[in-house]
């Protein structure tokens, strides 16, 4: 998804990510950038001790460091469990227990629909009832979490931007077998207790890069965007890995495309 386009397509963009407000500025990601970010914050897993077949929990908004938090995991080889956004506390610590998570990545808050989700204040709910994570990363978007006491602790909870700005821009990937697990996704829940979808790496990737390609037509130069939402297996498939591995130029939009 990144390393191969390196040496010739560095500087092509991967994603313009677009905030939900209209008065912040678009960030443009370039595959040189996305690789920095990835391999840094793939370091930081390491440092906290992050190992392959890991389970990590990510529950954050649509910024870039959702995607960056999804690939450092597929890079360690760790195995990456998204919560969607606006779930509850319940249904984050179900699936916490379920998969046996012991690490966590999320965010202070999130912009949703013009209003704020406070992920960070979900989070501690929900450990409460899965003690079994070890460390908390948490992402500063709109940096409420930095003055509230009652949204920190010490002994578990890691800033996204301290722990990534003291690592390395390379690191060395963890080799795979087609058949090792690259991720799990938990079915919604609407019909019964949710369900442990396991994915695993070669077939997977694969089959997201061809449909990318063949379905939506996608060739060198176009811009794509995919409107739905990480914590989806859409998200996972036509956000992340189809288009990275196809060199695409993608749209990540933090919001709901209803608004504003």
């Amino acid at each position: 998804c990144i390393d191969r386009h390196l040496d010739e397509f560095g500087h092509t963009t991967a994603y313009v990510w677009v905030p939900e407000n209209p008065k912040e500025e678009p960030l443009k990601i370039n595959y040189n950038t996305l690789s920095q970010k990835v391999n840094r914050l793939a370091n930081g897993l390491r440092e906290l001790g992050v190992k392959k077949g890991d389970r990590v929990t990510l529950y954050l908004p649509m910024i870039p460091e959702a995607v960056y938090s999804m690939l450092a995991c597929a890079r360690i080889g760790a195995v990456h469990s998204v919560i969607f956004g606006g779930f509850s506390p319940n249904s984050i610590s179900d699936r916490i227990k379920d998969c046996n998570s012991e690490w966590l990545i999320t965010a202070d808050e999130g912009y949703r629909g013009g209003k704020t989700i406070p992920l960070k204040k979900n989070v501690v709910e929900a450990i409460k009832h899965a003690p079994q994570i070890k460390k908390v990363i948490v992402v500063e978007r709109t940096g409420a979490a930095r003055n509230d006491r009652s949204l920190q602790d010490a002994s578990r909870d890691v800033w996204y931007s301290e722990l990534t700005e003291r690592q390395s821009d390379t690191c060395e990937p963890e080799v795979m077998d087609a058949e090792d697990p690259l991720f799990i996704l938990y079915t919604s829940g609407s019909t019964g207790k949710p369900k442990g979808v396991l994915h695993t790496t070669g077939g997977y990737l694969l089959y997201a890069s061809f449909t990318h390609e063949m379905v939506f037509g996608y060739k060198p130069g176009d811009v794509y965007w995919c409107a739905a939402d990480v914590g989806w297996v859409t998200g996972h498939t036509y956000i992340v890995y189809g288009p990275l591995a196809n060199r695409a130029t993608s749209v990540l939009y933090e919001g709901l495309p209803t608004y504003p």
